[in-house]
């Protein structure tokens, strides 16, 4: 399969026109794999450990869906403020040598994740094949392809690897190579800056509100690609047109499109 007029479009060399878009950054969470799911999967079953007669694993994946993207750190007060678990978790807080409850239950949470993730059956089968597909052709008709994840290189290592696309990006920027976690522009700039090419020569493929933020604030173009998890919010916040928020699978290649034919007819 490939997107016609792409090749026309996105190929433009940057020194000829720096405002057609010729570059496109994926993010990982959420966007290539449904590492969000697994995230509150986790979230969940860390919860209900501490407070297995009190809580259901459905009800702290529903409340997931309110702080997804968010630093780590957010997430977990977060959870723990709204299902009553600091004094669970702050019991455990000797056991990890950390200092505060939402520390202790980020790690009760993080044991639970790499579990999952060990299985490289768990990664294969959470993969999001329509925007695995939209990458594939981004490589075929890009001229640059970059990565921007808030993910620790070794995880995002890993994930790549299962996945056979360690090879798959021209960049990858990883939460270790910035000091400010999105929607801080910095990863997106710095992708950019490695890749030699202007924030508007960028088309960035994102799933999530605070990284809808982060590509905005790089003064690059967006599209949003929907999952259950981030679909009301990118919706109620009215970050993007209602046409860059992909809801259906089907239409990404379509948005992707229509996004880089707008670029084009603004020159």
């Amino acid at each position: 399969m490939r997107l016609t007029g792409w090749v026309t479009i996105i190929a433009c060399s940057p020194q000829t026109n720096t405002s057609m878009i010729s570059t496109m950054i994926f993010d990982l969470d959420g966007t290539l794999v449904q590492t969000e799911r697994l995230k509150a999967i986790s979230y969940a079953k860390a919860a209900v450990s501490l407070c297995p007669t009190d809580l259901e694993e459905t009800a702290v994946i529903e409340a997931f869906k309110d702080v997804v993207g968010l630093s780590r750190r957010e997430v977990a007060m977060a959870l723990v403020e709204q299902f009553n678990l600091e004094v669970k978790a702050s019991q455990k807080m000797n056991v990890f040598g950390v200092s505060a409850p939402w520390q202790a239950f980020v790690q009760i949470r993080l044991q639970i994740y790499e579990e999952m993730l060990a299985d490289p059956n768990v990664i294969r089968s959470n993969q999001w094949a329509h925007n695995i597909e939209l990458l594939n052709l981004a490589r075929a008709n890009c001229r640059h392809v970059g990565l921007a994840t808030m993910s620790h290189c070794p995880q995002v290592q890993r994930v790549l690897s299962i996945l056979e696309l360690s090879t798959a990006f021209d960049f990858v920027a990883t939460r270790d190579d910035v000091e400010n976690g999105k929607p801080d522009p910095e990863i997106y700039h710095l992708v950019a800056n490695e890749l030699g090419v202007s924030p508007q020569e960028c088309l960035v493929v994102e799933d999530s509100p605070t990284g809808v933020k982060a590509a905005i604030n790089a003064n690059m173009h967006v599209m949003a690609v929907s999952t259950p998890f981030t679909k009301k919010r990118l919706h109620t916040l009215g970050l993007l047109p209602k046409h860059h928020i992909v809801d259906d699978p089907s239409h990404v290649t379509a948005v992707a499109q229509q996004i880089i034919h707008e670029a084009q007819a603004v020159n």
